[in-house]
């Protein structure tokens, strides 16, 4: 069980998008600079999928077509609900946020689940991490279709859109790449066992590089100017609002769908969770220039509030788990 203050303390690596943010705009990149930025970006994203898709077990891909009522479950909350929810809200509120930033929350929404955290924070609570394992690897593979399409969908009922183009460079850029990964697993899984932070560097460092690039530009752009600190602060209470009701959805279906407390706790955290991993990388794709700035601020205060708040919740639902179930 993790410590007190490990839970109080903001996850290390939301300080580190924090400091990236700050370099970005004091010393935004520019001109060939940001040219040189932008093409090491793609091969980081490029880099990023392809040690994905070596590291992921084919168990786990095959396994998520077993379980199918978990899945659904899951894949309902994910790639559903979300989506909805946001068209909704944007409907009701079109005034409480700039285009941008919608267009950012509207993404979020149409995010697969993370991997990592999701699986973490199910382990914690004493949930099916096999099950987990295996949602939130076929979320992040069904994510690189489904969340350009739907958002796509999202724009087009709110007047605009996305370039068909960009839809094809997510393919080019993350699905290829990941299929390339897996295809040559038993040649890299000792690579990457023999070099555990290689992944998580790669991981997390085309992440920040992703953010520099985007914040840069959207610095240059006026980005504080057109985005003041009361409406990040109004994001980010709308984006944690959306977290609680989201906690509270997933563990409706997990109740009102039967589920055993293991599978319950799965659908609660992979529902819930959005990959900051693609997202960032697929905002850079999709929204070259200052608008990935824009797009990538309401998934990076998501990723904060879902590490923090969800950090207490697996916490304590770890303590209530059975006496007879603990390992």
């Amino acid at each position: 069980m993790p410590r007190l203050i490990d839970r109080i303390l903001p996850d290390r690596f939301i300080l580190w998008l924090l400091a990236t943010v700050g370099v970005a705009t004091l010393l935004p990149v520019r001109g060939i600079a940001a040219d040189v930025a932008e093409w090491a970006t793609l091969a980081a994203i490029f880099l990023l999928f392809f040690l994905h898709g070596a590291r992921l077990p084919r168990e786990a891909l095959v396994k998520g077509f077993t379980d199918w009522r978990l899945h659904l479950a899951i894949f309902a909350a994910t790639f559903i609900l979300f989506p909805i929810a946001g068209l909704a809200l944007s409907r009701l509120l079109p005034g409480l946020f700039s285009p941008e930033i919608w267009t950012g929350i509207l993404f979020l929404c149409a995010l697969p689940s993370t991997v990592q955290s999701s699986i973490a924070y199910t382990s914690m609570a004493g949930g099916n991490v096999a099950g987990a394992v295996a949602a939130a690897a076929g979320s992040q593979l069904l994510g690189v279709f489904l969340t350009p399409l739907l958002l796509g969908a999202l724009l087009a009922a709110q007047g605009s859109g996305i370039a068909l183009g960009g839809i094809w460079k997510i393919v080019l850029t993350l699905f290829v790449p990941f299929v390339f990964g897996h295809l040559l697993r038993p040649t890299m899984l000792g690579v990457i066992e023999r070099h555990p932070n290689l992944v998580f560097a790669v991981d997390k460092g085309t992440i920040l590089l992703a953010v520099y690039a985007a914040f840069s530009a959207a610095m240059l752009d006026g980005l504080w100017q057109r985005v003041p600190p009361a409406e990040i602060g109004v994001v980010a209470g709308f984006v944690t609002v959306l977290l609680v009701a989201a906690l509270g959805a997933t563990a409706a279906i997990g109740r009102l769908g039967g589920f055993a407390r293991e599978d319950r706790v799965a659908i609660l955290f992979c529902g819930t969770f959005k990959s900051v991993v693609s997202g960032v990388p697929m905002a850079h794709i999709l929204f070259p220039g200052a608008a990935a700035g824009f797009v990538i601020l309401p998934i990076m205060l998501y990723h904060a509030a879902q590490l923090v708040a969800c950090a207490w919740v697996a916490a304590w639902m770890g303590q209530r788990v059975p006496s007879a179930e603990r390992t």
